[in-house]
């Protein structure tokens, strides 16, 4: 059961349910810290007591020096991590990073179901979608931001508000 847990959170089965809640268009408005932008931030709504739940941003250097997502803070549960997410030989492997997140300069990381995430812990309540919860995100150069994170569906697959070309490389 944790694992089919784990596979829902993660993008790994679908299910079928609405993309937006009918109160609350969500937004995928940029946030910058120093050279680094934050867009299409956004968590999977949950079944009621999950333990835990996926969080999927998109981070641009726009930057020459390269930078590190060192860690989230989330209100919501005990600990965020940083998770990284492999299938080899179809296996999923999914491991903590605790070092952190390269951001290389000039690029963008997409952080998103069946790849790289994060990972809330020991949620405080059940994540219920078109709800908005402030996330705090550490980075090794640019210091600390605050970023709104929308809750969207249980199989939201990215952020509505995000658009295709937000999610390409940026020039060096």
């Amino acid at each position: 059961m944790k694992l089919l847990l784990i596979a829902v959170l993660t993008g790994a089965t679908p299910f079928a349910t609405s993309a937006v809640a009918e109160d609350h268009t969500p937004s995928a408005d940029e946030v910058q810290v120093a050279e680094l932008s934050v867009t299409g931030a956004f968590i999977r709504a949950t079944l009621p007591h999950a333990p835990v739940a996926g969080g999927y941003m998109t981070i641009a250097n726009h930057g020459i020096t390269d930078d590190r997502l060192l860690s989230v803070t989330a209100p919501i549960g005990e600990r965020t991590d940083i998770h990284e997410m492999t299938i080899e030989n179809d296996v999923m492997t999914m491991r903590a990073l605790p070092d952190g997140l390269p951001v290389p300069a000039g690029e963008t990381v997409s952080l998103q179901p069946a790849g790289n995430h994060l990972m809330i812990m020991g949620l405080s309540a059940q994540l219920v979608e078109g709800q908005t919860y402030d996330l705090t995100l550490k980075f090794e150069n640019a210091g600390n931001v605050t970023v709104p994170f929308d809750v969207l569906a249980l199989n939201a697959r990215k952020h509505p508000g995000l658009q295709e070309t937000d999610t390409q490389s940026v020039e060096k």
